[in-house]
């Protein structure tokens, strides 16, 4: 047994890592102490104030754990690693799941490329990034490979030049082959030098040379040619627009702001490369409820910058954090090199600074304006339903269809939805067993009578087992359930419910003429909906689900039917082998174009029955097969 007080008593006034767990060992929570014995006892002591997050989890708390460390700093570490592992439930979490591009260019090589990366590595070649926007790493990585023709290959040169012919790009003069040893390895590393001046944000150059050769092909009447590198110059002029000068230091920083509410918070970055705006990117902080500022900047810093491969000489914070030393000694450690973590008071950076506060308090604003839409397409639309019929509560839907082609394969649907969404897990298809032709109220009855039936049964083990009674889709009854159609199709639904004892609204779902949705049937009269709301919307949503969800079961059930009819004609061809084709083959068509050497890579299908299965679908081959001279006359 785990005596709080008395461990609280064992704490070492060193720094450290504390954990803490609750009574079924799930960590709760994860945090960094310059002194352990002062920090993990003020949990437990009465400190008013400190918000409900904390008080919550404290009641939860039923051991801690702790890890000594030698310096604050490396408890900052430890941390940040064991947050990462365990995403414990009262910390604040970074949501981020992305990873950034770059553009590498392997100067290591003799004859260097320009690639795509995801990740930053020491392997002596040269990265430019990260980027936000994988779409325009590559779109310039194309434009480089035009303009200064290198190779895209991974033929290592230059062991392998003149074993191979050269590929495409050169017969379409936009690659030298120094694969072929067309062009020696200086005039080419002079290619490679200008695009690393061009990814520098050297454009001047290029564009003054893209202009000459323009104007120079346009004298000497060579339209084609002139069209092109006047196309390039409008790349390159682009590209170079697109580069926001942001302060002339050319240093790589970034800026980072914040806006918050009481449960979320957004966090926006400028990415600051060379002293150019090269992106931005936001970020989610959860868990953030009674948190400062500062404090929510720090958890963001610790997490953003122990996962990204890029560290920028400068980070410039809207405010000032708590352990703004110990984090810029982490990362200047994890960088090689000094890294600075700055509060501007004025100029161009504090600008930069409240610019990034602003889009961060945009972004925050408009996804709460999102969710509040969100909300009433869902939520809120099954909150009108439910005055509408004067109901208490509403947040189970289950919705039913029955589908058939003249009673062939009679099918039934059931869709499901919850809080106003659909709830694919636990949607449902059935095949009728006891009905044969067009009967679909005895259809009807036989699908609710075996879900309910079977939820029954479902509730009754689980009693038993004392487990959840909501496990599994069946056994969870829904609040409302609604038939597609009106007065017969609710009261078979009724008369199941009644048989069964189940005490469960039904609605009808009615249609007009044109097969579109009308209104409601509820208590024996039909309630009109005013068809703007987005109650009727839901109904709609919900109505042409359930067809949709019955009509494409039937459907697939007819294919698979018409196959296997079809089979049952071939000679040789039984139950087993059947199965064993319809599951290689997806359709008829599939079948029909197969050779004999694909019927036979089926084990359960020899030689001799593949070539008959092959001369079943091609009966004009056997007619138009040439006789054999046998020498007889």
């Amino acid at each position: 047994m785990f005596d709080i007080e008395e461990e609280l008593k064992k704490l070492p006034a060193k720094p450290g890592v504390y954990i803490m767990h609750d009574e079924v060992d799930t960590i709760l929570y994860v945090g960094k102490a310059v002194n352990l014995h002062n920090r993990v006892r003020s949990y437990f002591r009465k400190i008013h104030g400190r918000g409900p997050q904390i008080e919550k989890m404290v009641k939860q708390i039923a051991r801690f754990e702790y890890i000594v460390t030698d310096s604050e700093l490396e408890a900052l570490v430890l941390e940040n690693n064991l947050i990462k592992e365990n995403s414990p439930k009262y910390n604040t979490l970074l949501k981020d799941d992305k990873t950034y591009p770059f553009i590498k260019v392997t100067v290591g090589e003799e004859f260097p490329r320009v690639l795509f990366s995801r990740e930053m590595k020491k392997d002596r070649s040269r990265y430019f990034g990260p980027y936000t926007s994988a779409g325009a790493v590559k779109d310039t990585i194309e434009l480089l490979n035009k303009l200064f023709k290198l190779r895209t290959c991974n033929r290592v040169l230059p062991r392998d030049i003149g074993e191979e012919r050269p590929c495409l790009n050169h017969h379409i003069g936009q690659c030298l082959a120094p694969c072929q040893g067309y062009i020696d390895r200086e005039e080419y590393r002079g290619r490679v030098d200008q695009a690393l001046d061009f990814l520098g944000g050297n454009y001047n150059m290029i564009l003054k040379d893209l202009e000459k050769k323009m104007q120079e092909a346009s004298e000497e009447l060579n339209f084609e040619e002139a069209i092109r590198y006047r196309d390039l110059f409008e790349s390159v002029k682009s590209v170079a627009q697109r580069q926001k000068i942001t302060h002339s230091d050319g240093e790589d920083k970034d800026i980072i702001a914040m806006a918050q509410d009481e449960q979320d918070a957004v966090i926006q970055v400028f990415f600051i490369r060379g002293g150019k705006l090269i992106g931005r990117e936001h970020y989610y902080m959860t868990n953030v409820s009674g948190l400062l500022r500062r404090d929510i900047l720090q958890q963001f810093i610790q997490q953003f910058y122990a996962g990204t491969p890029f560290l920028p000489r400068e980070l410039i914070l809207q405010e000032a954090v708590e352990d703004m030393e110990v984090l810029e000694q982490w990362l200047s450690g994890k960088r090689g090199s000094r890294v600075y973590l700055r509060v501007p008071m004025k100029g161009t950076k504090e600008k930069l600074v409240e610019l990034a506060a602003q889009n961060a308090a945009l972004i925050l604003s408009k996804d709460k304006e999102k969710i509040r839409r969100e909300e009433g397409r869902t939520i809120g639309a099954v909150r009108e339903i439910a005055a509408l019929l004067h109901l208490e509560h509403i947040s189970r839907m289950e919705a039913f269809d029955i589908s058939n082609i003249s009673g062939f394969e009679n099918v039934g649907s059931m869709v499901v939805y919850e809080k106003g969404k659909p709830k694919r897990s636990d949607y449902r298809k059935f095949k009728i067993r006891t009905v044969s032709g067009p009967d679909d109220y005895a259809c009807m009855k036989e699908v609710l009578t075996r879900r309910f039936v079977h939820g029954m049964e479902e509730r009754e083990e689980l009693s038993a087992k004392k487990m959840d009674a909501e496990y599994g889709s069946f056994t969870k009854f829904p609040d409302l359930l609604l038939m597609d159609g009106g007065k017969g199709q609710v009261n078979i639904a009724l008369e199941v419910l009644k048989e069964l004892q189940i005490d469960i609204p039904v609605c009808g779902m009615v249609k007009d003429d044109n097969h579109r949705t009308r209104g409601l049937y509820f208590h024996n009269e039909e309630i009109p909906i005013d068809k703007h709301s987005e109650g009727f919307k839901l109904i709609t949503r919900i109505q042409d689900e359930a067809h949709r969800f019955a009509i494409e079961y039937h459907r697939s059930l007819r294919s698979k039917t018409q196959v296997k009819s079809v089979l049952e004609d071939i000679p040789g061809v039984g139950e087993a082998r059947r199965k064993a084709l319809m599951r290689r083959f997806k359709s008829m068509e599939e079948m029909k174009a197969a050779t004999t050497e694909q019927f036979a890579e089926i084990p359960e299908i020899p030689g001799n029955i593949a070539e008959g299965i092959y001369r079943f679908f091609h009966p004009e081959e056997e007619k138009t097969k040439p006789i054999e001279n046998d020498g007889s006359q």
